[in-house]
């Protein structure tokens, strides 16, 4: 064995699958810039849910939006470093079409989430005057 045993089989036990889990996730937060901005931005709608005393059917389209952006970055992250993994330091059309499209996905989540904050928000706000 080397110094490094890394892992090409198949993951024996949930807790095993678990840890890779949160393996990933700490790559995320760590090394996805864009994935930290979501989280800032998901902590601020939560405490600005919690001062507006949001309902639970509020809160449901809140976590799904929230949820709906950080599986776009996700999707868009598996992507790129797919690509990247393929085609290197070099320029392919097919490349930038894919990496392209999931950006386009994590947009288009992210108008949902402002869409559903602005349903939610704006009357939750002029509820206090």
């Amino acid at each position: 064995m080397g110094l490094r045993d890394n892992q090409v089989n198949k993951n024996k036990s949930f807790a095993q699958s678990f840890k890779h889990a949160l393996d990933g996730l700490k790559s995320l937060v760590l090394t996805e810039r864009n994935f930290r901005k979501h989280l800032v931005l998901a902590a601020l709608a939560v405490l600005l849910g919690a001062v507006l005393r949001l309902s639970i059917n509020a809160w449901l389209w809140v976590a799904l939006a929230v949820f709906f952006v950080f599986s776009a970055e996700v999707l868009n992250t598996v992507v790129e470093s797919i690509v990247d993994l393929l085609v290197g330091n070099r320029y392919d059309d097919a490349a930038k079409k894919a990496k392209d499209v999931a950006a386009a996905g994590v947009l288009l989540s992210a108008l949902f989430a402002v869409l559903i904050g602005c349903l939610v928000y704006i009357p939750a706000v002029l509820a206090l005057f």
